[in-house]
């Protein structure tokens, strides 16, 4: 059984497998990214694929199992101004729901040390990532489940969240360094700071 899509250039329902189909044989097998960015197909409104906190991908409420197709449509994804991330192929466009963020940092490599070290992640699409300025790494913390969420930028505002298991060897390289006057507590990479809380909070 198919989603019901809004097709906003005819306002009637589309059927979500033939979508599904269509964005396959649209885009085709090969590379891991694509130039979605230089595609600017007509919106198609929204397909019920949600990708959830863990990074499992759901199509009506169902996991996708296919990886091959996970992977095909990860290399397809672009979020809008607006903050609304989509499937995009040169022909047409969807609307998906995010939880939290598309990737999974899911396992980390350390070249050097110090200030001159470079810090690269896997992601679970098997991106790879060298953390720099163009691609740095956030440290969201959430006062209610008294907890710290680390994302790095994999591309195009698109971002992942790095798994527990990582984030701990990352703090395993932390040291502290002076930022604006303040005593930060984070860890080096490509000669960028990348500060994770203030280091008098942590007593150091």
């Amino acid at each position: 059984m198919g989603a019901v899509l809004t097709d906003s250039r005819k306002n009637r329902p589309a059927d979500g497998k033939a979508a599904l189909e269509g964005i396959e044989n649209a885009v085709g097998a090969g590379q891991s990214a694509r130039p979605v960015h230089l595609w600017n197909p007509p919106f198609l409104g929204e397909i019920d694929i949600r990708i959830a906190a863990d990074g499992t991908w759901y199509h009506l409420g169902t996991p996708i199992l296919r990886e091959p197709l996970v992977r095909l449509f990860a290399s397809i994804l672009r979020r809008e101004e607006d903050g609304t991330v989509c499937l995009v192929t040169p022909v047409e466009k969807f609307a998906i729901r995010v939880d939290d963020v598309p990737f999974q940092a899911v396992e980390m490599s350390v070249e050097g040390k110090g200030r001159n070290q470079i810090i690269s992640f896997r992601t679970n699409m098997d991106d790879r990532v060298r953390v720099d300025r163009d691609h740095a790494m956030r440290f969201a913390t959430c006062a209610a489940r008294g907890d710290t969420r680390p994302y790095v930028m994999v591309r195009d505002g698109l971002e992942a969240l790095i798994t527990r298991a990582v984030f701990y060897d990352l703090v395993d390289l932390g040291t502290t360094h002076d930022v604006a006057g303040s005593e930060r507590f984070g860890v080096w990479s490509c000669g960028e700071f990348f500060a994770m809380a203030d280091a008098a909070e942590l007593e150091l």
